[in-house]
């Protein structure tokens, strides 16, 4: 693994306790280390520099060019448009599945406080939402750093149960959203027919801009399983005893057709999915976020 890598490796982030340091080192480790920022924006690229004028944000200064130069430069950006960028975090009791020490859940939280010290970073409002069947916490939409510490402390305070809720039970606080935003849902998929598939496609409805950050397991994705084995469904407690060898090849080949049914449905509105497994680096859903928040520049 490369050095750039070990800073966003969810491995070495399981063992930080503290939210706000493990969105600041996902953050720099991915525009620091030897990664290239796909889109330009406050904070993320430039086009050009100018010298700095009285009222500039300080926040633009470019301090490592006045540590060479001497002078204040600021970075003339490309993007200046500031959006809303809502959180949607799945907080059923499916999101606890673990592999190899790490579960979705915190990779969940992983990537959702990473997004949210990068919206912030670029002047953008966040807000979220964590829900399941038992209880949502909806945290309203604000700039600033502040803020940015009041939805990680409320990151931290998480824990999931039960199921993902119906349409019918969300549809409320959905509609009364006052403006378009960029969505981005984190969740594994778990779903006892389409309510998370419709959850989606309704607030693309809704006219907002939808990513769905699909999270998965190596081995659930793989099922690179021996021998016989008894697996539990997290949510319902149900018990199914399969032989690996016997089940691998089946279960593989309807996995892949219930992804591409889901996702090109998901496509036909106009959502944004991307897998992510759980033992990758964090990178990989900073730049499908960083692709989509380009257009909407």
């Amino acid at each position: 693994m490369s050095r750039a890598y070990r800073f966003i490796d969810p491995h070495t982030l399981a063992s930080i306790s503290d939210l706000h340091l493990v969105a600041r080192t996902i953050v720099d480790g991915f525009l620091f280390g030897e990664h290239d920022s796909l889109v330009p924006g406050q904070g993320i690229e430039f086009s050009q520099y100018r010298s700095y004028q009285p009222g500039d944000d300080l926040r633009r200064v470019d301090w490592k060019l006045f540590g060479r130069s001497d002078r204040y430069y600021v970075r003339e950006s490309d993007v200046e448009t500031n959006i809303s960028v809502r959180f949607i975090l799945d907080t059923s009791q499916s999101m606890m599945h673990t592999e190899n020490g790490i579960n979705k859940f915190d990779y969940a939280r992983f990537v959702t406080a990473s997004l949210a010290y990068l919206a912030v970073s670029q002047g953008d409002a966040i807000s979220l939402f964590a829900v399941n069947e038992s209880e949502s916490t909806l945290l309203p939409s604000r700039q600033g750093s502040q803020h940015l510490h009041r939805l990680l402390h409320n990151l931290e305070g998480l824990k999931p149960e039960g199921r993902f809720p119906g349409w019918a039970a969300l549809e409320q606080t959905m509609v009364s959203l006052p403006h378009r935003e960029l969505i981005v849902v984190v969740s594994d998929m778990h779903e006892r027919s389409d309510e998370l598939t419709t959850f989606l496609v309704k607030l693309s409805q809704l006219g907002h801009e939808v990513i769905l950050l699909h999270l998965m397991g190596r081995s659930e994705l793989e099922f690179d399983y021996n021998g016989h084995l008894a697996f539990e469904d997290l949510e319902t407690g149900e018990v199914v005893e399969v032989d690996a060898g016997e089940a691998a090849q089946q279960y593989r080949r309807q996995l892949r057709d219930n992804i591409r049914v889901m996702e090109k449905r998901l496509q036909d509105e106009r959502v944004v999915a991307d897998i992510l497994t759980i033992d990758q680096p964090l990178d990989f859903a900073l730049r499908t976020y960083l692709t989509q928040r380009a257009q909407l520049g």
